[in-house]
């Protein structure tokens, strides 16, 4: 159970976060930090955020994108997995699932009560599962809240086994074709703040496994749902997988159709044949 919340005076810095992260850990079994960690009151910046949207694909508005939110609690989850009493290591962890929901529309103007908890740990056949629960009040409301799921792998979890299932996916040409080049992963870094060198260099991607940088699996999450923007309204939930890396520069397909519960998307190879990213938006209405 939770020892309680750690409240921060302002969001941390990801640098020195970052670095903490960046330290192995010689246990092997997946551990995490029982208490929250939260920021209150935080003041958005509108410059970062028309920075943001630009490089996003979204219409900046007095309203802010979910995944923008997302950015902001990005922070705590990096300091959670940096403390000491964290096997957990967010550098070489799998960012496999996120889901979101949002409750209302959130002005830009608004300050922020920002929470994270991380927990649910489970096993998995490539190591441990475990959540980064993020949540924002605005006035004691409930406006936004987030699930970030990652991949500890080689890491071990009590329990059986977790099995990943995902819907069929069926090849189909895309409606469109996004061209990214190869200086994206800098110019979300810039936005986003996320220092992960895999994003922004070539050597650093190859020493882990990529033969070039791949963009943040959080842009193109952002960059599919800027492309249904103008058909969503709050209240709604939306879910993605991540199924393969975008490397940078690159060329990606988006399809997206309706469905009784909302909105379905995929990000795909530049043909169709293979998917990136898999959307579920769902009407909470």
């Amino acid at each position: 159970m939770p020892r309680g919340t750690v409240t921060l005076d302002d969001l941390p810095g990801l640098g020195p976060s970052f670095a903490r992260a960046l330290v192995p850990s010689r246990e092997k079994v997946a551990k995490v930090p029982a208490h929250a960690v939260s920021v209150l009151g935080y003041d958005q910046d509108p410059a970062r955020l028309a920075r943001y949207a630009r490089v996003c694909g979204f219409t900046l508005r007095d309203t802010v994108p979910p995944t923008w939110l997302h950015v902001l609690a990005f922070p705590l989850h990096v300091h959670l997995l940096g403390a000491p009493e964290a096997s957990v290591r967010l550098v070489g962890a799998v960012h496999v699932s996120n889901s979101m929901t949002s409750h209302r529309p959130v002005s830009a103007s608004e300050p922020l009560d920002i929470s994270v908890q991380a927990g649910n740990i489970r096993a998995h056949r490539r190591g441990a599962l475990v959540d980064l629960d993020a949540r924002i009040d605005v006035d004691g409301e409930r406006v936004w809240e987030g699930v970030s799921t990652y991949l500890a792998q080689g890491m071990q979890a009590s329990g059986d086994s977790v099995e990943t299932t995902r819907d069929e996916f069926v090849p189909e040409l895309p409606h469109a074709r996004w061209r990214l080049p190869a200086k994206l992963g800098v110019d979300y870094r810039a936005v986003s703040g996320d220092p992960n060198p895999i994003h922004t260099n070539r050597l650093a991607a190859k020493a882990f496994g990529f033969p070039r940088p791949i963009i943040h699996g959080m842009w193109t999450h952002a960059r599919a749902l800027a492309a249904l923007d103008n058909k969503l309204q709050a209240p709604y939930r939306v879910d993605v997988d991540f199924v393969k890396p975008v490397f940078l520069p690159g060329t990606v397909g988006f399809r997206s159709w309706a469905t009784d519960e909302g909105w379905r998307a995929d990000v795909t190879t530049k043909d169709g044949a293979k998917p990136h990213l898999r959307m579920r938006v769902s009407d909470l209405t």
